[in-house]
């Protein structure tokens, strides 16, 4: 089941930036985030109403999923869209894989969860695969004001996730499944982003064309509520650290997919890039080989 979670998560989150450059152009970026979460929560509250699944929450609750939706479907998504425009996205890719380890280091800080040198040193090769990957990216830009705004937004994104993941892992401690956290997280998200839109004086602009419908409709369902239900349900499950080695996986799948519908070109260097992300990913999951140690985690 985790291992099903776990390339599902990959697959989904590295097909994306697809639907994500498709976004770019008639609305306004924080405004396009707010479609996309506030489609998402509504749907899936709806749809976990209407099953008769989703939980009440108390207020401690409500205030883990508000702390999320700020953290997971708001902050997160504006600092990276924004350090976007500053540095390429590769760039941005790496520092976001960085996750694993801060992740690591916020259930320490958290919860007292021990940090494991495994999960640590299998983040740092696929940290490393991640800079070989993107080496022309990384060794093509200079280093400027700009480069250090784009990569601290990257880095305030990342600790953001980081964040979002610790608040999902006291949810379902709690008793809130992801599902039900998500749905009011998502509602919480856009509500926040409405009011950001709104005091900033954002148009609310909507592109109807097919590609842009498409690629909301790809975000929302499949790229929100079934990735972020996924990959929160590893966290529970497996631990904040090794899900989150998703984030150094899936810029992998995107170059993948960049090899036929862009004409991506492979070298020695991309190619040892992509052997050290193997071996971190065989690092942090070798435990699933022992069924025993697997249950007992």
């Amino acid at each position: 089941m985790n291992l099903a979670l776990y390339l599902l998560t990959v697959l989904i989150w590295g097909t994306t930036w697809i639907a994500i450059k498709l976004q770019l152009g008639v609305v306004a970026i924080p405004v396009s985030i707010f479609y996309r979460f506030a489609l998402a929560g509504v749907l899936l509250f709806g749809a976990m109403a209407l099953l008769g699944r989703l939980q009440r929450l108390d207020r401690r609750g409500h205030l883990l999923c508000l702390g999320q939706g700020l953290c997971l479907f708001c902050l997160n998504f504006l600092c990276f869209y924004a350090a976007t425009m500053w540095v390429p996205s590769g760039l941005v890719s790496v520092v976001f894989s960085a996750a694993t380890i801060w992740n690591a280091i916020n259930a320490r800080i958290w919860f007292g969860t021990p940090i494991s040198p495994r999960v640590i040193a299998g983040g740092a090769f696929g940290l490393a695969g991640l800079i070989l990957l993107f080496w022309p990216e990384v060794a093509a830009h200079p280093a400027s004001r700009e480069t250090l705004m784009g990569l601290g937004l990257a880095l305030l994104g990342t600790l953001c996730f980081s964040t979002g993941n610790m608040l999902s892992s006291k949810q379902q401690r709690a008793g809130i499944a992801p599902a039900s956290g998500n749905a009011y997280s998502m509602l919480y998200g856009a509500a926040i982003l409405l009011l950001g839109c709104l005091a900033t004086g954002q148009p609310f602009a909507f592109d109807t064309s097919a590609a842009y419908t498409g690629a909301l409709l790809y975000l929302a369902i499949p790229g929100s509520i079934v990735g972020f239900t996924a990959y929160l349900t590893l966290v529970g499950r497996m631990g904040p650290s090794r899900a989150a080695y998703c984030t150094v996986l899936f810029p992998v799948v995107a170059l993948s997919i960049s090899t036929y519908a862009e004409g991506y070109r492979w070298t020695w260097v991309s190619l040892l890039g992509l052997a050290l992300v193997m071996a971190g990913n065989l690092m942090v999951f070798a435990r699933w080989r022992l069924p025993r140690r697997a249950l007992a985690a």
